[in-house]
């Protein structure tokens, strides 16, 4: 037994290699292999694929895309304009601040001349708001509003001439109405999260009951005015921008006031824009809301979005109108919904789309069918 325990210890020093009284640091090796050997030998082998590797690829660029908010007439004048100078322009859009703020683009039409002074139009309904006004569009975030409208020259040219100036100072871009034809036809270019808009806005518009004929404002090489909405003149400046933006974007003011379905101009007009090329078809002047139509491609026509802010109406439907809120990317429309408005003392009021406003979602719904 002795002898066989002699042999056994000796066979231990061989295979260690070395003695106790040796560095610790040769001493380390036995260790490192004990604990390799007592692995259990089922274990997995460790590869590469099992280790997490760094690569250099980059992430997906997302795509672009951007959020509208588009409402209808923005009359800032008589009453309206009368609390903005005593309460302020913040309450003007209170009730709808959020929906308008939270967009990447929020547009509108200004329904109004904003001046201190001017010169009245031979019409029955002039509308001229305190240069105060541009406030309450820049604190509710407005980016643009249309110009080409039947009250832009409500007090003249000089008039005009200063509501560009204050919509400028403000950082709000204007398009439908210049000091001369090259201005008013001229198209605004936008860009936001990495999309390019260019719009245009035109109106046409009924004689007016006091016999005022709003076509005589027409901008001319040499007189202030507006853009008039003719199908070719549209396609013609649709196809002239189209090449060198993502989306053409056509800001129509028409229709027949109090009447709920787009007239054979509106159609002409709006079809013409979308068949030179342009995405959207924003409609205003019937002072009451009308239908939508959504195409497959991405092109969208909103006839007519009512008042947002006026005075002056009782009940509905003039009352009702709502916000359209519509996302778009490179290829077109890619959603769309509405938040319900309610006019209170002239001042928009948002409303629950599941209870009290649902039955302005279902109007909507139901004068596109």
């Amino acid at each position: 037994m002795r002898r066989l325990s002699f042999w056994i210890l000796l066979g231990i020093l061989a295979a260690c290699g070395s003695t106790p009284s040796e560095p610790s640091q040769q001493a380390l090796a036995p260790t490192a292999m004990a604990t390799a050997t007592t692995a259990p030998t089922n274990s997995p082998v460790p590869t590469s694929t099992t280790i997490p590797t760094a690569t250099n690829e980059p992430s997906p660029t997302p795509e672009p895309k951007l959020e509208l908010a588009i409402v209808g007439d923005i009359m800032l004048a008589r009453s309206i304009g009368e609390r903005i100078l005593s309460d302020g322009p913040e309450p003007v859009f209170a009730g709808v601040y959020d929906e308008l703020v939270n967009a990447d683009l929020t547009i509108g039409n200004l329904e109004t001349a904003v001046a201190d002074t001017g010169e009245p139009a031979p019409k029955a309904y002039r509308f001229l708001a305190p240069p105060e006004s541009i406030d309450s569009l820049s604190n509710a975030g407005f980016d643009l509003v249309s110009l080409a409208n039947n009250h832009s020259l409500d007090w003249g040219e000089s008039a005009l001439s200063e509501t560009i100036g204050l919509l400028n100072q403000a950082n709000i871009a204007n398009v439908g109405a210049g000091m001369n034809a090259e201005q008013a036809y001229r198209p605004v270019i936008l860009e936001k999260n990495g999309l390019r808009l260019a719009f245009l806005a035109y109106v046409d518009v009924p004689v007016e009951n006091g016999g005022f004929v709003t076509e005589s404002w027409t901008a001319t090489a040499d007189q202030p005015g507006l853009a008039w909405a003719e199908p070719a003149v549209i396609a013609a400046d649709v196809a002239a921008i189209r090449p060198s933006v993502d989306h053409v974007i056509i800001l129509l003011h028409s229709g027949y006031e109090g009447v709920n379905q787009p007239n054979e101009i509106q159609r002409s007009n709006a079809y013409a824009a979308l068949e030179a090329g342009a995405t959207l078809v924003l409609g205003a002047h019937p002072h009451v809301l009308q239908g939508y139509e959504a195409r497959p491609n991405g092109q969208f026509i909103a006839w007519s979005l009512g008042n947002f802010v006026f005075d002056g109406f009782d009940g509905t439907p003039s009352l009702d109108s709502a916000i359209l809120h519509l996302t778009l990317d490179k290829s077109g429309v890619i959603g769309s919904r509405w938040t319900p408005v309610r006019l209170v003392d002239g001042y928009p009021q948002a409303l629950d789309p599941a209870s009290d406003g649902a039955y302005i979602i279902e109007t909507i719904e139901q004068l596109s069918q």
